[in-house]
């Protein structure tokens, strides 16, 4: 059959091909599909596959709600864990030392019963939280204290806590203290949270904050925490009162610190939370900053982290036409909490409202506003009646500042590299003589409790994918026997066979196989890897998911790989799933080779730990660390890729063109196994 396709060019038709049964049985190619309509984004292959994985995922994610707990005292059993595994998804676990505030009131101006003071801490040392705080002219006994957290509002130099001034004033007015905090982001000194979000070209692109464990919410959450500790240390604060709210980002925050911090007596969120539904299938992972949603490391349902809350008194508000927190999504959140507050018997004690704002809104109103002051009121005071509204009479924000001008900002600073410095990374010793087995089991063992949870004890083989019939993946065997494989929950990978057939193959001989990026070729052998195949001997040509023929198009190019984070995977770790298992029955119980270049042969090496059949692996161009890839979850609270090179002892590993002193240690680490003589660079 002439196309004028390449076989290339077919398989980048697949996703959007109208499969058509005929006499030509399994081996007819797909005609394409008419184009679609104007305007209308391309769909392919990869992004139907993901969309529909992805789907699975989150659904199977339903039931972990309270961690599965169906009762008050199991749920009670389970909460101060579920706490623990929180911060550790945010990368604040273990907590960080409560250094010294060294906190400094610069100034303060007086207004119409309140003042308001400039100052700024450091929640650690070198990470500057600027803040302003709010509080009546006349404080005559302990009062009640706000901590009100500001979303994503760019202000410039000014920070964006003035931003937020007519709440401040309202609080102080009230009889109340009011913290007002810049966020990291948008502070007077600002750093990064928007490492992973974002879309082309403004993507910043620092997926490694995957690898290091690192979470701008952890950052966020640490400064609530400290900002708390700032206002008990106050002698105006009641410390029994305290409250906390915000919206958007603050509304995340105002989830985060209730969750997390007793101290709270009363909170209410606006615009902040969304359920993995949402995220996901909505596909409004795109639209969310990166603290707006934990990495979900340990298969948690989001609202759960809602429940660790209860049953301290907790109002959920929305907007009721906002895209980035839907009216559906809102009410699936609601009703989750209302059933931990039943359980606790405190069904007064939480409240979901929804705001008729613009069409499209994502901001307050006067009524959630006022709403939001009556909760505080009645838990807090004790007071339930009537609010009035704020007032628009506004400070200039830059008199508002921490800083006043840039000459006062301190030299040495973290704040725009608090990301390289607040979670360590590990520093793996070497095995001590005699004892590389049990050096090799417990970083095994980190690797599946940090990065690999959801991988079982030995990943099952691949599935030759079903012959043509409409509506699924074609698969052909000709000249080089190009196959689709099913993987992992219904995921296809392509497959090329080379002197191989599939239902009889050597077993007694090596097969390698040879797992390529995105630009190789799947017909033919990469260049790259002909020095590793010997002449005549069996072959194949693997193209994980994401790669080649599964590759997602442009415009979800971020969105794919961040909301693999929401179901608690990388991109990446699904590809050493893929190796394993396509590596498992490849040779039926036969030694397999496998063989790879940059990202790939590290893919390759990581299953190789967890896949028997895997005897020998090859490395070209290795990279030296997890921070270039490939990306796995908190892998660099474990270890690093010389570390993980030396687990594969005593399989026979080359390094080909492995630059710098790094792959030194990988060579320490075979010698001290008894292996060395396994281990050639090239």
């Amino acid at each position: 059959m002439s196309t004028g396709y390449t076989r290339r060019e077919w398989f980048r038709t697949l996703g959007s091909a109208a499969l058509i049964p005929s006499a030509a049985g399994a081996g007819q190619l797909p005609q394409p599909s008419p184009a679609p309509p104007a305007g209308a984004p391309p769909r392919g292959l990869g992004d139907v596959m993901f969309e529909k994985y992805l789907a699975r995922e989150v659904a199977k994610l339903e039931d972990r709600f309270l961690g599965g707990a169906a009762t008050l005292e199991k749920w009670q059993a389970s909460r101060l864990a579920l706490r623990r595994e929180f911060f550790d998804m945010i990368g604040l676990w273990p907590l960080p030392e409560k250094t010294p505030l060294h906190a400094n009131v610069i100034g303060a101006i007086e207004g119409d019963g309140f003042v308001v003071e400039k100052l700024h801490f450091q929640s650690w040392p070198g990470l500057y939280v600027t803040a302003n705080l709010w509080r009546p002219r006349e404080v005559k006994e302990k009062a009640p204290a706000v901590l009100l957290f500001v979303g994503h509002y760019n202000r410039g130099r000014n920070g964006h806590k003035g931003f937020m001034q007519d709440q401040g004033k309202w609080f102080a007015r009230n009889g109340y203290v009011c913290l007002i905090m810049d966020t990291l982001t948008r502070g007077e000194l600002p750093g990064i949270h928007l490492g992973l979000g974002g879309e082309p070209p403004k993507l910043q692109a620092r997926w490694w904050w995957i690898a290091r464990g690192y979470h701008p919410a952890g950052i966020e959450c640490w400064n609530a925490i400290r900002g708390i500790d700032y206002l008990v240390s106050r002698p105006e604060v009641d410390a029994g009162r305290i409250g906390a709210t915000g919206l958007s980002g603050g509304g995340a925050v105002t989830f985060w610190i209730a969750a997390v911090d007793d101290r709270v007596k009363a909170a209410a969120a606006h615009s902040g939370m969304g359920d993995w539904e949402n995220l996901v299938m909505n596909w409004n992972a795109r639209l969310h900053c990166d603290c707006m949603f934990p990495y979900n490391a340990y298969g948690w349902e989001l609202t759960t982290v809602g429940a660790l809350i209860a049953p301290t008194p907790f109002l959920f508000v929305d907007c009721h036409d906002d895209i980035g927190f839907p009216l559906a999504s809102h009410r699936r959140i609601a009703e989750r909490l209302r059933r931990i507050y039943r359980m606790y018997g405190r069904e007064d004690s939480f409240q979901s409202y929804v705001t008729q704002g613009p069409i499209g809104a994502h901001s307050y109103t006067p009524d959630s506003r006022t709403t939001i002051f009556r909760w505080i009121n009645r838990h807090l005071k004790g007071d339930a009646g009537e609010v009035a509204d704020v007032d628009d009479v506004r400070i200039p924000e830059e008199d508002l500042r921490a800083f006043p001008t840039d000459d006062d900002i301190p030299k040495g600073f973290l704040n725009n590299e608090i990301d390289r410095r607040f979670v360590s990374k590990a520093q793996v010793p070497l095995p001590a003589t005699g004892n590389y087995d049990a050096w090799r089991n417990k970083l095994l063992s980190g690797l599946r409790d940090l990065s690999f949870r959801t991988f079982p004890e030995r990943i099952p083989p691949a599935d030759k994918a079903p012959r043509l019939y409409r509506y699924t993946f074609v698969e052909w065997e000709r000249e080089t026997g190009v196959q689709v494989r099913t993987t992992e929950s219904g995921l296809q990978v392509y497959l090329a066979l080379h002197g191989l057939v599939s239902n009889a193959p050597p077993r007694d001989r090596l097969v390698t196989l040879v797992v390529v990026n995105e630009g190789d070729p799947l017909d033919t052998l990469p260049d790259w890897a002909a020095r590793s195949v010997e002449a005549n001997e069996p072959y194949a040509i693997l193209t994980p998911r994401g790669v080649g023929p599964t590759a997602w198009t442009e415009e979800r190019m971020n969105f794919v790989p961040r909301a693999h984070l929401c179901v608690g995977r990388t991109v990446d770790q699904g590809r050493v799933w893929d190796i394993a298992a396509v590596a498992r029955n490849l040779n039926g119980d036969g030694p397999v080779k496998v063989v790879g270049r940059g990202r790939s042969g590290i893919l390759g090496a990581y299953a190789a730990l967890f896949e028997p059949a895997i005897r020998e692996v090859v490395a070209v161009e290795p990279p030296a660390s997890h921070e270039e890839g490939p990306i796995f979850l908190n892998v660099l609270r474990v270890l690093d890729i010389p570390d993980a090179l030396g687990m594969l002892a005593p399989k026979a590993l080359t390094l080909e063109n492995a630059e710098g002193a790094a792959f030194d240690k990988t060579l320490q680490i075979y010698r001290l196994a008894g292996a060395g003589d396994r281990l050639r660079r090239l």
